[in-house]
């Protein structure tokens, strides 16, 4: 394996760089739209049970219509983050509805007593109040990229998952192996970055907790 460890670390650093970006855009795209569902709530269900669904569609079948949509090559990585980014839109929108649900509504009163405008209440005091919540989303969000870009490797797109493949190809159990724990570590070491990056920008949830 030794010998191998550039190769590993390359597919390491591909499999990352395929997950980030669609954790990012996930987190992005999902805190409007759970935003509009918690603040209108005849939309909540409607919207979270269509964001749901996108949890349900076969990757390989998503692999397969996004270069038609998108006009790229079923090899582009592209297609990998775009996929990864609706099935993060599908866990995230419902966990940040939730946790616009954990402001209390006499701290929100408060804010529009005090002639805080909708955009600066929102920003100031109801997303560092939903903070705690929203990142228990992104790392489940997070853990579920991490596992998920593997399958990108049955299309050719080269991450940790091209370990299983390739092991199960040639027979060999000893690879699919290393891609398992290489997938694992990753996760875990992402998680603790969302942790750390947790504790940098919301200090007061610690104190509270």
């Amino acid at each position: 394996m030794a010998d191998n460890a550039g190769r590993i670390g390359e597919l390491a650093w591909a499999h990352f760089s395929l997950s980030w970006p669609a954790i990012l855009a996930s987190f992005l795209l999902a805190l409007p739209v759970g935003w509009f569902a918690h603040r209108y709530r005849p939309a909540r269900e409607v919207v979270v049970v269509l964001t749901g669904l996108l949890y349900v569609i076969p990757s390989l079948a998503l692999f397969v219509v996004l270069p038609l949509v998108l006009g790229t090559s079923i090899l582009s990585p592209l297609n990998v983050i775009v996929a990864m980014t609706l099935y993060g839109l599908a866990l995230q929108v419902r966990a940040t509805v939730d946790a616009f649900g954990t402001v209390p509504g006499d701290v929100r009163q408060a804010a529009i007593a005090t002639g805080y405008p909708a955009w600066r209440r929102i920003l100031t005091v109801e997303l560092p109040l939903a903070g705690p919540a929203l990142l228990a989303g992104i790392r489940v969000v997070s853990a579920s990229t991490i596992s998920l870009v593997s399958v990108g490797a049955l299309i050719g797109v080269a991450s940790l998952g091209t370990l299983f493949t390739e092991g199960f190809q040639r027979s060999f159990p000893t690879q699919i192996i290393v891609g398992l724990v290489g997938t694992v570590l990753l996760a875990v070491l992402l998680d603790a970055a969302l942790v750390l990056l947790g504790r940098l920008l919301m200090p007061w949830a610690r104190r509270v907790g």
